[in-house]
């Protein structure tokens, strides 16, 4: 699989759960700092995005067969990107707009890229009831007071430094989650 963001929050818990589910991946990041993170979290290949077209990378890394899933939390800047990195009847997981929202798009696109399937998913359609979220986070949070999924929360910021907090993540300048603290 293909994950975006690879030193990001989302990007270094994705790829531990990967891992840990025996799957092979190719993370995304841009910086030579942020690819270490990425490797010390499980990934076997790490693109510098800067450096080379990334679903070129992906192309040589897979025998030009192309991923079963790529998840994306970037949008705009790589959505087309994404879909040409994916085997036929892959899936892309669009979690997140880091970039901006993925402009109009013609989904006929997709089935002449080789039956190509999207999602949008957002939490609140996964935890409808009280049950569910038990239910989804139980394996998470067993993971993470086992030890075995590791968090990194090194940025926080005052909620009155929200904006700092914002442009700190728009300009790369983060690593793992970043919380606002009241």
């Amino acid at each position: 699989m293909l994950i975006h963001a690879g030193a990001g929050g989302m990007g270094l818990l994705l790829t531990q759960i990967a891992k840990r589910l025996g799957a092979r991946v190719i993370t995304t990041v841009s910086t030579d700092a942020k690819a270490e993170l990425s490797r010390e979290a499980g990934a076997d290949h790490v693109i510098r995005y800067d450096q080379e077209p990334f679903d070129e990378a992906v192309r040589r890394f897979t025998g030009g067969d192309g991923l079963p899933v790529v998840f994306d939390s970037i949008g705009r800047t790589t959505f087309i990107q994404s879909l040409k990195c994916l085997r036929p009847r892959g899936l892309m997981a669009l979690y997140g707009g880091a970039s901006g929202a993925v402009p109009p798009f013609d989904l006929i696109q997709l089935s002449t890229m080789g039956s190509l399937f999207v999602t949008r998913p957002t939490l609140r359609d996964y935890i409808v009831t009280r049950k569910e979220l038990e239910w989804r986070a139980s394996d998470v949070l067993g993971w993470v007071a086992d030890g075995s999924l590791k968090l990194r929360l090194e940025h926080s910021y005052p909620l009155a430094d929200a904006a700092d907090a914002h442009r700190d993540l728009e300009a790369r300048r983060t690593t793992g989650k970043v919380l606002l603290i009241p």
